[in-house]
C-alpha cells in the first residue's frame, strides 16, 4: 500500500519531536520516537522505498505519519528547521489534537505558540510548504518490517 501525503500539521510535530530529543536511531534506518506524553513508543523502519510505523496515522489512516517524517529529516531526506522546532519542542501534542479534535486548530495554536518564541507564522507556513513538496517527491510504500528491525 503506498502511504499518502500528510496532514500539515505532522511535519510540525515531527520537527518539535526532533528538537525535543524524543526520535533515537537504532540501527541503518530503524528508529524509536517517543510521544509526545511519553507513553508510547512507535518503532520506525525505512528500507529504501519502504517505511513501517506503528503510528496511529500509518497504520489506521494510511499517511506518512510524523515518526516516518521525523526519521526522514534525520536521514537528511527532509529539510529540518531546527529554529522551528526549537520554538515548539514543547507542545502537548496529543493533549492538543484530543482536545481541539482539528487538525487546523492545532496549527494556529502551534503558531502562537511559535510566535511567542520569535517564529512567525509565515515562517512556519514556509517550512511546512518546504516539507510536503519533498514529500511528493517521495513514494513510499507500507509494509511490516518489524522482522527486520528491532523485534
Amino acid at each position: 500500500m503506498k502511504l499518502r501525503l500528510p496532514p500539515r500539521i505532522k511535519v510540525l510535530e515531527a520537527i518539535s519531536s526532533i528538537s525535543a530529543g524524543r526520535i533515537k536511531k537504532e540501527s541503518n534506518g530503524v528508529y524509536k520516537i517517543r510521544s509526545s506524553r511519553g507513553e508510547k513508543e512507535y518503532i520506525v523502519i525505512i528500507k529504501n522505498s519502504t517505511a513501517y510505523s506503528d503510528d496511529n496515522g500509518t497504520i489506521f489512516k494510511g499517511y506518512i505519519g510524523y515518526p516516518i517524517i521525523a526519521a526522514l529529516m534525520i536521514e537528511g531526506i527532509l529539510p529540518k528547521n531546527e529554529k522551528i522546532g526549537e520554538a515548539i519542542k514543547g507542545i502537548p501534542w496529543a493533549d492538543l489534537n484530543e482536545s481541539l479534535k482539528s487538525y487546523k486548530k492545532v496549527e494556529e495554536k502551534v503558531k502562537e505558540e511559535a510566535k511567542k518564541n520569535g517564529v512567525q507564522p509565515d515562517e512556519i507556513d514556509e517550512y511546512v510548504e518546504s516539507v510536503m513538496e519533498a514529500l511528493k517527491m517521495i513514494t513510499l510504500k507500507f509494509k511490516d518490517m518489524r522482522q527486520l528491525g528491532l523485534e
